[in-house]
């Protein structure tokens, strides 16, 4: 049966959004010259020779026990969430090419056929590597889908029926799971005349005493010492670690490895699921690069090991 996805919290004086959100950019975007410059220069590009060191465990989709909650890194910011009887999709993408870059270099860790009846979608922000059209057409109609503010009509317009755009703090439910939309140091556009129009964020799926912060696309920020205050007790993170270099270029809007590991402590969490490398090749860093920082930062700061899930494409790691 579909579960209805139901706005439970609106503030009051919420805006109308006519306007975009370009106020929302804390740091500017770069300039045509700036990214001629960067794509001239190859410096979004890397050496891909290292590829098929990237890991890939495709033993299928595990279902919950008991209360467990469970986490399948599918690839890029796709995760599969199975927490209070739901399947959530994050920023699904199982296309094997999106526009601008080369094909994926890793399969989806879940094929989609091995995918139980999705509930829930979240989407982080409408760039193409996290909204992907050909997939979401995969989708019934019926789905129920959160989005962020300004972006509901894309939906709407390819038939979806279920649908609820947010701002920051705003929330949601679908069946018993709580959908807390959450601020990013990002922007959007997906034409050349929509910069902006739309929103850009991060959820935390909350049920009961469980918690799991999808952090999208972000800068690093103080958003994240507030994320964690408003939703104490977020047990993983799942925070991207690559698409940083150069670091001129990106530090307004993508984090590095350190700072994703920051950031996991300024939320409060008590674990780091890693994502955004390994697939699509958006940046200059060496393939393996984002992986191996984050598990030195990781261990520089003397946290426990058990609590990094580097997972391989298509792990999965339970919330017990």
């Amino acid at each position: 049966m579909t579960k209805r996805v139901t706005q439970t919290h609106i503030p009051l004086g919420a805006p109308r959004w006519s306007g975009g959100f370009a106020d929302r950019l804390l740091s500017p975007l770069a300039s045509f010259k700036e990214l001629a410059s960067v794509v001239g220069h190859g410096e979004l590009r890397t050496d891909i020779g290292d590829a098929d060191q990237i890991p890939v465990h495709r033993d299928g989709l595990p279902s919950p026990t008991g209360t467990d909650a469970l986490v399948t890194w599918v690839g890029h910011a796709t995760y599969v969430v199975q927490i209070g009887g739901l399947t959530v999709l994050t920023d699904p993408v199982w296309s094997r090419k999106i526009p601008g870059v080369r094909q994926r270099l890793t399969p989806p860790g879940v094929a989609w056929s091995d995918l139980p009846p999705v509930d829930a979608v979240v989407i982080s922000h409408n760039h193409y590597d996290h909204l992907d059209a050909p997939t979401v057409r995969r989708l019934p109609r019926d789905t129920a889908v959160l989005v962020p503010a300004n972006l509901a009509s894309w939906f709407t317009r390819r038939g979806f029926t279920n649908v609820v755009e947010l701002d920051w703090w705003e929330s949601a439910h679908v069946g018993d799971v709580r959908f807390d939309f959450v601020p990013a140091r990002h922007w959007s556009r997906r034409g050349l005349f929509d910069t902006c129009r739309t929103l850009w964020g991060g959820w935390v799926l909350s049920w009961h005493d469980q918690r799991v912060f999808f952090a999208g696309d972000t800068g690093y920020g103080d958003h994240f010492t507030e994320i964690g205050r408003r939703h104490p007790g977020i047990d993983v993170a799942l925070m991207p670690v690559g698409a940083y270099e150069p670091r001129w270029f990106m530090k307004n809007f993508h984090v590095d490895p350190a700072q994703a590991v920051q950031a996991t402590l300024d939320v409060g969490a008590r674990r780091m699921a890693t994502m955004h490398w390994g697939t699509f090749v958006l940046s200059g860093e060496p393939l393996l690069e984002p992986v191996e920082e984050a598990r030195r930062e990781w261990t520089r700061r003397g946290l426990p090991p058990a609590d990094l899930w580097d997972l391989a494409v298509g792990e999965t790691r339970a919330i017990t």
